[in-house]
């Protein structure tokens, strides 16, 4: 999976389309690619740097007309921009709760919390995950090995920092195919080996739940 480090990272727009949706005073969103968002119906999954309206003060008889607002100002302290001709650099690591809060939803595993990663929202990974509990397999494992070890279409959209050591993420997945079979196996192949090797889990022991997850993995 792809590392995409709001620390790190600086997002390109395109300076004449962000302003001409600014001033149609409209709600729109920045995508990590730099895209600009203004059809929030659309089945396509963005994952945003920014979403929001932006209101333009407009100039009347009664106030004189003032200097307009540089695109900082607009955004706030929360984004760095820099704009170089018809290009606006942003970096947007700052606004990182800000950006958990517009991507919750749409991300498959959410690991921006103290309790670690706790489900996935695919179902069939979400069934994967919940049966190899029963056989200590937590969150966390599995997607260490995805993120690390499977070569999948994947991002993991996150701010991370070494000194002082920060991490937090939320993971997308463009390849439910492959996650799900490299996951399965993955599983499988702990389930087997406790199974053989682990005398907590003798198969001649098991409860119904292990019994019934031990069958799931085509264990037993």
């Amino acid at each position: 999976m792809k590392k995409f480090n709001l620390f790190s990272e600086i997002i390109v727009a395109n300076h004449t389309e962000l302003l001409n949706t600014i001033n149609s005073n409209q709600e729109f969103g920045i995508t990590h690619k730099g895209d600009i968002v203004t059809d929030f119906n659309s089945k396509e999954r963005h994952i945003y740097i920014y979403k929001g309206r932006i209101s333009i003060e407009t100039p009347s008889a009664l106030k004189p007309t003032s200097k307009p607002k540089s695109l900082n100002e607009l955004f706030g302290p929360n984004y760095q921009i820099v704009v170089d001709e018809e290009r606006v650099l942003i970096k947007a690591g700052a606004a990182w709760q800000d950006i958990i809060a517009y991507n919750t939803k749409s991300c498959d595993y959410d690991d921006t919390t103290g309790d670690g990663v706790a489900e996935f929202s695919d179902s069939e990974l979400e069934n994967i995950g919940w049966q190899a509990t029963e056989f200590s397999v937590n969150y966390r494992s599995i997607v260490e090995y995805l993120e690390e070890d499977v070569k999948i279409d994947g991002l993991l959209l996150c701010i991370e920092q070494i000194e002082p050591y920060q991490f937090s993420g939320l993971g997308y997945i463009f390849d439910y195919e492959t996650a799900r079979t490299e996951i399965y196996n993955f599983c499988q192949n702990i389930v087997k080996n406790k199974l053989a090797t682990d005398p907590d889990y003798k198969p001649s022991e098991l409860n119904d739940d292990e019994e019934e997850a031990a069958k799931f993995f085509k264990a037993i």
